[in-house]
């Protein structure tokens, strides 16, 4: 009894903390949205959702006030590809679930099964104003594992008192180029008659089931499981994430998805700016990191910092990832700032953080930009949100306030002063 009391008490104070109506004044607003810049404008918040945004706002009467003093206040960063609360520590296998060597499995795994919800990178992050990640799983080693896909990512929302995940199998990953190459007999057209042979398996299969449960099967090459998580992405119900970087092959994977009737998006893309018209015709989206520059490989030898710029220029959809380091996923922002330097437009910078991936990964309708209607994620910055020295001021999930503590935080204040007591939460 004493326990369900506890339940109720706290579900109660819950909603309680759901509901409460707030109001950010004095803001200097980057909505994302159809009103654009608003540089003094109010938000208010109640219910979980903005219900209104603008210049002549009625601030309700029962509103919390967060004087953002003049502030910009953005909608929370959006990282479109990191590992994120699915590795601990990279070279620690217990504490890596980003990555699966399985010889069976490999379309079929779900990275959602490994985001720890009490990973220290995620206060970290939800501190530096990320609200929202896209989650994608990486490549293990695995000695003669010809398997072509990564798995299955996740969208999570980094909201303290919730459990991250907030959409399991929200995209399919697969790596071609070299990397492609190398699990395919070593040659990308090896790489890409095996992904026409998988796909074609996984159209026989949604067709036969019924055969196939039977034993009466042609010869397959992945497993049941692998056949079954593939459905979506034949049927355009998933969206394809390709890594690939060099023209040649970002050109070869845009004809093969028209070909097959593929929903892609491309990642990486260093040389996409060689092929950025091709791209925008297409209309596929391209996460890239903002940063990469000088060739790591034959197949970044046109790599530069003014990709994102050039294929903005020819209008194709971009977002920026931090690669696999969700310890430094707030960094992204930086990246999106060093982009703004090498000739994107600003505005175009912060779209690339915010609702460009809400669009990409269909969350437009609860992240992505402040407009009324819509969840309430929203940043308050102490100054230019693109700037390193900038830090989130208030941080807001769902219209939730959250907490800007980590455990880097409390150790960096414990070990400032030696003779201070040890922190509550890290007494035995």
């Amino acid at each position: 009894m004493r326990a369900l009391l506890l339940f109720l008490a706290w579900l109660a104070a819950a909603n309680l903390a759901h509901a409460d109506t707030l109001a950010v004044v004095n803001a200097h607003i980057y909505t994302m949205g159809k009103a654009g810049e608003i540089k003094n404008g109010t938000i208010v918040v109640a219910n979980g959702r903005i219900t209104a945004v603008g210049t002549n706002v009625a601030v309700p009467k029962n509103a919390r006030i967060i004087d953002a003093k003049g502030a910009p206040v953005t909608p929370g960063i959006f990282v479109a590809g990191t590992n994120l609360g699915s590795v601990e520590v990279d070279l620690e296998t217990s504490a890596n679930d980003g990555a699966t060597s399985s010889a069976t499995i490999s379309a079929a795994f779900d990275v959602a099964h490994g985001i720890d919800p009490n990973a220290t990178t995620l206060p970290r992050a939800r501190a530096g104003g990320v609200t929202h990640a896209l989650v994608t799983p990486g490549y293990a080693g695995g000695d003669g594992r010809e398997l072509l896909f990564a798995g299955r990512a996740a969208l999570v929302a980094l909201d303290a008192s919730r459990p991250p995940v907030v959409r399991a199998r929200a995209a399919m990953m697969l790596e071609l180029g070299e990397g492609g190459a190398a699990r395919a007999g070593g040659a990308r057209g090896s790489s890409i008659e095996a992904l026409k042979a998988d796909l074609d398996d996984v159209r026989w299969y949604a067709r036969n089931r019924g055969r196939y449960n039977t034993g009466a099967s042609r010869e397959l090459r992945l497993s049941n499981a692998d056949l079954a998580a593939l459905l979506p992405v034949v049927q355009k119900r998933m969206p394809l994430i390709v890594r690939v970087h060099r023209a040649a092959d970002i050109t070869a994977i845009l004809a093969f998805a028209k070909q097959q009737g593929l929903r892609i998006v491309l990642s990486g893309a260093e040389e996409g700016w060689m092929v950025a018209r091709e791209i925008a015709a297409a209309r596929v989206p391209v996460i890239l990191g903002a940063n990469d520059n000088l060739p790591g490989s034959f197949e970044t030898l046109g790599a530069t910092m003014e990709n994102a710029a050039r294929l903005h220029a020819a209008g194709v959809t971009i977002a920026f990832s931090n690669g696999e380091d969700g310890h430094r996923i707030r960094e992204v922002r930086y990246d999106a700032g060093n982009a703004v330097a090498q000739g994107l437009p600003y505005g175009a910078a912060l779209a690339a953080i915010t609702i460009n991936p809400a669009r990409i990964f269909g969350m437009a309708g609860t992240a992505g930009s402040l407009e009324r209607g819509k969840q309430a994620n929203l940043v308050v910055w102490s100054g230019d949100p693109l700037e390193p020295m900038t830090q989130a001021q208030t941080v807001i999930i769902a219209g939730r306030e959250q907490p800007l503590t980590s455990r880097a935080e409390d150790l960096a204040r414990r070990y400032k002063d030696l003779t201070g007591p040890l922190p509550q939460a890290y007494k035995q």
